[in-house]
């Protein structure tokens, strides 16, 4: 009889310690879950990267022209080929990008965002949207043509 005890003794244990484990496993999820919409520097940078890269429907002599082209384009006050003021394309474009890349608002993980092209020195375009709040996480990419000198960045506050 206290065999038969002891056996269920051990099992009661084994059962708590099995659902301790359990519980304890969930709350590490549940604790994870909200440090992944926290944004990392290195995805601010690779957006960047990227859309320097991206096509814009301004076209020149040559072809379709990059971010990166479209806001050299428009600091020498170049017109797309159908016409069109690369600097309204470049704004357009640009505005598109950013709001749809990076959704900021009071129920998101990102409150705020402030996009700046500063050419030699000179803060040309700025999109700015949401809360700016004491923490943030910053890209930057910075390029050199025909003797200007070029920066684009990024902060995103959280």
């Amino acid at each position: 009889m206290y065999k038969k005890a002891q056996e269920e003794m051990v099992g009661f244990a084994v059962i708590v310690v099995i659902v301790g484990v359990i519980l304890l496993v969930a709350l590490g999820f549940m604790l994870n879950n909200s440090d992944e919409e926290v944004v990392e520097s290195y995805e601010i940078e690779s957006f960047l990267q990227s859309s320097l890269q991206f096509t814009t429907d301004c076209e020149n002599e040559i072809g379709f022209l990059s971010l990166q082209n479209l806001i050299i384009a428009c600091n020498k006050e170049n017109r797309c080929l159908d016409d069109k003021n690369s600097c309204d394309v470049l704004n357009s474009t640009l505005n598109n990008l950013v709001k749809n890349g990076w959704q900021a608002g009071e129920e998101s993980a990102i409150k705020g965002y402030n996009f700046k092209i500063i050419i030699d020195e000179k803060i040309e375009l700025e999109l700015k949207k949401g809360n700016e709040t004491s923490s943030y996480k910053s890209g930057f990419q910075g390029f050199a043509k025909s003797g200007s000198d070029y920066e684009v960045s990024l902060d995103i506050y959280s």
